[in-house]
C-alpha cells in the first residue's frame, strides 16, 4: 500500500514540475513537452502486488466467487456464451455483471413454448382447481364421518364381542378339559380290563385303548342320532298340533 502510494505521489510531483516549466517565460515557443504514461504499468504493478496477496491457493474464479464478484470476466468456454448463463450472472451479481438485463426477458419463442408447456400441464383453469379441490375436501369429510360412524357402532358392540370371545374361550377350555377326562377315564377302564398295572407305552394296552376309544366314538355318534331324532319328532308334534288347532 506504501509503494502505490509513494509512486502516485512521484508520478504528480513530475507532471507538476513539467507543468511548470512548460510556463517558464524563458522557455522557447517551439519547444514541445513529452509527458509519459505510467498509468498501465501502475496498474501491472497493483493488480501483481494483488495477486501476491492472495494466500488462499484459490483459483482466480473461485476466489472472485468468495468475494462476491462474477468468475470470469471472459468466456472461458462455449456455455459462458449462451442467454443462459448470462441470465444466471446478471440474477446472482445485477449490474455489477456487466451483462444487459434486456436478455433476461424471454424472446417470443420461449413465450410461446411457455404457453404451450402450460397449457398441457396445467390444463384447467384456478376456479376449476379450487372446485376440485373442494369436492375433494367434502368427499374426504363424508369418509371421515361415515367412519366414526362406523367406530361408534363397533365400539358399542365392543362389550358383546367381548362376552362372546370369553365364552368362546371357556367352551374351548371345557372341551380340552373333557377330552383330557375322557381320556384319564379310558386309560382307567383299560387298567381295570388287565387287572395289572401295564405301561402305557406297552402295545397291547395301545390296542385295547384305540379299541375303547373307537367304541366311545361309536356310542357318542348314536347318542347324537338319538338326540337329533328326538328333536325332529318333538317339531313334527308341534306342527300337528298346530294343524289340529286350525
Amino acid at each position: 500500500m506504501n509503494i502505490c502510494v509513494k509512486t502516485k505521489y512521484l508520478r504528480s510531483s513530475f507532471v507538476s514540475s513539467l507543468c511548470r516549466l512548460s510556463t517558464a517565460p524563458d522557455l522557447e515557443q517551439n519547444e514541445q513537452v513529452v509527458l509519459i504514461d505510467d498509468t498501465e504499468d501502475v496498474q501491472a504493478k497493483e493488480a501483481a502486488i494483488e495477486k501476491k496477496r492472495n494466500k488462499s491457493g484459490l483459483t482466480q474464479a473461485h476466489y472472485n466467487i468468495i468475494n462476491g464478484r462474477r468468475p470470469y470476466e471472459e468466456p472461458k468456454c462455449i456455455a459462458h456464451l449462451t442467454v443462459k448463463y448470462s441470465r444466471k450472472m446478471y440474477g446472482k451479481y445485477g449490474i455489477a455483471s456487466g451483462v444487459n438485463p434486456s436478455l433476461c426477458w424471454p424472446t417470443r419463442e420461449e413465450l410461446r413454448e411457455k404457453k404451450e408447456f402450460e397449457s398441457v400441464a396445467y390444463p384447467y383453469t384456478i376456479k376449476e382447481v379450487m372446485d376440485s379441490v373442494e369436492i375433494k375436501r367434502q368427499e374426504q369429510k363424508l369418509k371421515t364421518e361415515q367412519r366414526e360412524i362406523e367406530l361408534a357402532s363397533k365400539f358399542a358392540k365392543l362389550e358383546q364381542w367381548k362376552k362372546e370371545l370369553n365364552d368362546k374361550i371357556n367352551k374351548k377350555a371345557n372341551e380340552v378339559k373333557a377330552a383330557k377326562q375322557k381320556k384319564e377315564r379310558l386309560v382307567e377302564e383299560v387298567r381295570r380290563h388287565f387287572g395289572f398295572t401295564l405301561d402305557p407305552r406297552d402295545e397291547r394296552f395301545q390296542e385295547m385303548l384305540a379299541k375303547r376309544e373307537k367304541e366311545q366314538k361309536k356310542l357318542e355318534k348314536q347318542a347324537r342320532m338319538e338326540a337329533k331324532e328326538k328333536i325332529m319328532i318333538a317339531k313334527l308334534q308341534q306342527k300337528n298340533v298346530e294343524i289340529s288347532e286350525k
